[in-house]
């Protein structure tokens, strides 16, 4: 009866301590783009859209637009369209425009990761 009592526990404990650790959260997984000038200098209130095809129709698989900021960066959290297993997030492409000066770019986000590109508006 000892021999058994001692199998449970150690079992039990395996099994505790396997869900423990087996169990990870999440990271951030961020698009961050620099927006610079033909002088390298930021350039703020940059309208910046992100946007990437599908390769079997014209449809467009994802869109997002926000302002990049007053060091010229625009922010883009990609939280949700990331799951964990996932082989990657997405390769996009990056257009931006800022009064008559424009540019263009692409960025392949990563998993868990802060993924960075700069794009130069002329």
């Amino acid at each position: 009866m000892k021999t058994n009592k001692y199998i449970f526990i150690g079992l039990f404990s395996l099994f505790a301590f396997t869900m423990l650790f087996a169990c990870r959260t999440k990271g951030e997984t961020i698009a961050k783009i620099q927006i610079r000038d033909a002088n390298g200098d930021p350039v703020s209130a940059a309208q910046v859209v992100l946007y990437g095809q599908s390769t079997t129709s014209q449809a467009s698989v994802f869109f997002d637009t926000t302002s990049s900021n007053a060091v010229g960066e625009a922010i883009f959290n990609f939280d949700d369209e990331y799951q964990l297993g996932q082989a990657g997030v997405a390769v996009l492409n990056i257009d931006v425009q800022k009064g008559t000066a424009s540019g263009s770019g692409i960025i392949k986000i990563e998993p868990e990761a802060i993924s960075e590109e700069t794009v130069f508006v002329q």
